[in-house]
């Protein structure tokens, strides 16, 4: 695996000595950590990102916890075989624990976050409102729901067709207006849960240094494939 370079320097990410740094990939822009954000995080610098972009798993899947309990294809994905995208993990928990565990990590990446750095989360409707409780919880200051129309949603026979997500949106504490910036200024994104890296190569595509971090071994293999070629097929 390519180590961090340049501006993402594992002595710039990283302030513990004792850390044994994990797997990763990347170059002078963005790397993929492979591990879980619960274990990296603690041993990051302080103050050292700019904003948090992320999309973590959701645990909406099954009204039950027999049908929490499935798999992540058979909850959210209608393909099957060689064509269905692979599992992930930490999509099982109840309404009670996912609050909790978003809460834990949220608290966490906050002091890795500069003051006033924006955080977005990715959510569906039947997590969100625990989703704004716990980015209340985890201390941020709360700043509204932007809406993702999408509207290749399904209809449904006798209810409002599904057709949005929601970007519940916060800040590390204050953010002055006289920033002179837009919502996110320049700067190194962080996304804890980096999936198909999505975020990073968009965070790369637009100016940022990006770093992700990605538990799913199946996921941090393609995610760091993926930013890869993308990159190089643009140079």
């Amino acid at each position: 695996m390519m180590p961090l370079t340049n501006t993402l320097q594992q002595t710039t990410l990283f302030s513990s000595n004792d850390f044994t740094m994990p797997e990763h990939f990347g170059d002078d822009r963005w790397t993929i950590l492979h591990g879980d954000v619960m274990h990296i995080v603690p041993h990051m610098t302080r103050a050292v990102f700019d904003a948090v972009i992320t999309d973590p798993p959701y645990a909406s899947g099954g009204a039950s916890q027999t049908a929490k309990n499935r798999s992540t294809t058979e909850k959210y994905s209608s393909l099957r075989g060689d064509k269905a995208l692979p599992d992930f993990d930490s999509d099982q928990m109840d309404q009670r624990s996912w609050t909790r565990w978003m809460c834990e990590w949220l608290q966490m990446v906050r002091t890795a976050c500069k003051p006033g750095a924006p955080i977005c989360l990715f959510i569906d409707w039947r997590p969100a409102p625990s989703n704004n409780e716990a980015l209340r919880q985890a201390g941020r200051t709360w700043r509204g729901i932007a809406v993702w129309d999408k509207p290749s949603g399904r209809p449904q026979r006798g209810r409002f067709r599904q057709q949005a997500e929601f970007i519940v949106w916060g800040s590390n504490g204050k953010m002055p207006l006289e920033r002179n910036v837009g919502c996110l200024p320049g700067g190194r994104i962080l996304d804890p849960f980096a999936g198909s890296g999505t975020t990073i190569l968009a965070a790369v595509q637009e100016g940022y240094e990006a770093v992700g971090i990605e538990l799913t071994d199946a996921y941090f293999q393609l995610g760091t494939q993926r930013v890869k070629q993308v990159l190089e097929s643009q140079k």
